[in-house]
């Protein structure tokens, strides 16, 4: 045996290997009983139209089901989609319609008694720019009391169930939303 044919055959089973073990694994898994996690949404496609009768001056569908934000400018020509983090409980998710009625850079978070009660540890108020400041970067108020898209400095919180009523998204991501979202925009929580 040449030494080219080794070095063909060596190389052929060893990319059988690496593409058959995710296969083999995700099959031993659910085999075994264990939930695979994943911090990754499964989008599903959203048409605007179902929700909307236009797009006035952008609009903004939230999916808590598939954890993605999707996002339409006023004719239509940009359309964009995120992923997101969602509520961790049915009890703290709100569903219906609402728009953005404010925006804020570096926003401060003053958590709200239901979550004061649920964790005493919190502080009373923080800062915009503090470390551990849950908005992250960027934020946009709803026209709803204490709900907000914003961003994250806790990357593994997006895709997840895993605030308290709030949407995250990556800063980078809540940066750009940002920068094209007007005040007024419609949103939809689904």
């Amino acid at each position: 045996m040449s030494k080219s044919q080794n070095t063909r055959r060596t190389f052929l089973a060893g990319a059988a290997a690496t593409i058959a073990t995710p296969s083999l694994a995700l099959e031993a898994g659910f085999r075994s009983g264990e939930e695979t996690r994943r911090n990754t949404s499964s989008f599903q496609m959203i048409d605007w139209q179902d929700h909307f009768p236009t797009l006035g001056v952008a609009t903004i569908i939230c999916d808590t089901t598939s954890r993605a934000l999707h996002y339409w400018n006023a004719d239509g020509s940009d359309y964009r989609l995120y992923p997101t983090s969602v509520p961790m409980t049915e009890e703290l998710t709100r569903r219906g319609y609402t728009e953005i009625v404010r925006k804020t850079e570096a926003p401060s978070w003053t958590p709200t008694a239901s979550m004061r009660e649920r964790d005493p540890t919190l502080p009373v108020r923080m800062e915009g720019g503090e470390p551990g400041n849950p908005l992250g970067t960027h934020a946009m108020y709803l026209d709803w009391p204490a709900y907000l898209i914003h961003g994250t400095h806790d990357t593994r919180k997006i895709g997840r169930r895993s605030s308290s009523g709030c949407i995250g998204l990556y800063n980078e991501k809540i940066a750009e939303l940002y920068a094209i979202t007007p005040v007024g925009t419609q949103v939809r929580l689904i």
